[in-house]
């Protein structure tokens, strides 16, 4: 399942006057049936734009089962996240017997972790799965950056199956070269994964198994038409298609990323409520939200 296009879906919120504040459940079915229609090659639910980590056990629980079954026979891969190990392994847990086909691990903290510490976090999970595990470094959210030992060292265990990595190195000639670095430190067959939109096309030209896309969970079909084009050997095209899009890039850095530009993205669209977060997080303010009215305009994405 670690090729392609891998569509990360937003969990989307709404307030309800009897319930108050609770995952929007039609909406997130409206998210995945774009997914679905488009034949996107994986679908990993409550990654980062997931909202996994504000997620209680019992709606990880639920969210991960509403995939699976809306999903049909695309593979489905859910994040496992959290601050406490035990905690983790009670999200394993819940994911597997929900019927996802893989999970995926980002070392969270509050406090910074220790390459000593994350390695014991992987090595515990590992231990106690059935279903392959792809590795997250997301130093973004989590401020921890894996060295090549910890990699070489993480990717040895049990259902390792897959890494995803920063897409910061394929902004020039570099990325082809930390690739071919992490293929020969890990074991054949390990899948590698770019994130980072704006990098993704440059990741998938360079070589990448797959792509984790936060824009390919609500426009899949972009997404994939990049890929294509990456495919047939056409990456000067894709490349170029890319750049067009740097308005949306843009809007990603200046937001801390893409969950709220998603977010924002979704509700203008009408799949959910204008305020499609849980508290405190926000949508775009009123000038952020405006370009992006303009920008999905100018863009025709889908």
């Amino acid at each position: 399942m670690f090729t392609g296009l891998s569509a990360f879906p937003l969990t989307p919120f709404k307030n309800t006057s009897l319930t108050g504040e609770c995952i929007d459940f039609r909406a997130f079915e409206r998210l995945i049936k774009r997914l679905t229609d488009a034949r996107v090659d994986s679908i990993c639910a409550m990654g980062s734009t997931g909202l996994y980590s504000y997620l209680s056990l019992e709606q990880k629980r639920s969210v991960a089962k509403a995939t699976v079954e809306l999903a049909g026979d695309i593979p489905v891969m859910a994040g496992i996240g959290a601050l406490r190990t035990a905690d983790v392994l009670k999200n394993a847990q819940a994911m597997q017997q929900a019927g996802v086909k893989a999970v995926l691990l980002a070392p969270v903290s509050y406090h910074p972790l220790q390459e000593h510490e994350v390695y014991a976090l992987y090595e515990t999970v590992c231990n106690n799965l059935s279903v392959p595990l792809c590795v997250y470094e997301n130093p973004g959210v989590t401020q921890f950056s894996f060295s090549d030992d910890l990699y070489q060292a993480v990717a040895r265990l049990p259902n390792v199956a897959a890494v995803k990595i920063p897409g910061t190195p394929f902004v020039d000639e570099s990325g082809s070269e930390r690739l071919q670095t992490l293929r020969t430190l890990l074991p054949e067959g390990t899948a590698i994964g770019v994130s980072g939109d704006k990098f993704g096309t440059a990741g998938m030209a360079a070589g990448c198994d797959l792509w984790l896309s936060v824009v390919g969970g609500l426009f899949p079909k972009t997404v994939l038409r990049l890929i294509s084009s990456v495919n047939a050997n056409n990456s000067a095209e894709a490349q170029l298609k890319s750049q067009q899009l740097q308005g949306l890039w843009s809007l990603f850095v200046k937001n801390k990323g893409g969950m709220r530009v998603m977010a924002t993205a979704a509700a203008i669209l009408g799949i959910c409520e204008g305020n499609c977060l849980p508290a405190p997080l926000q949508t775009l303010g009123k000038q952020d939200r405006t370009e992006l009215e303009q920008l999905l305009k100018q863009l025709a994405l889908d």
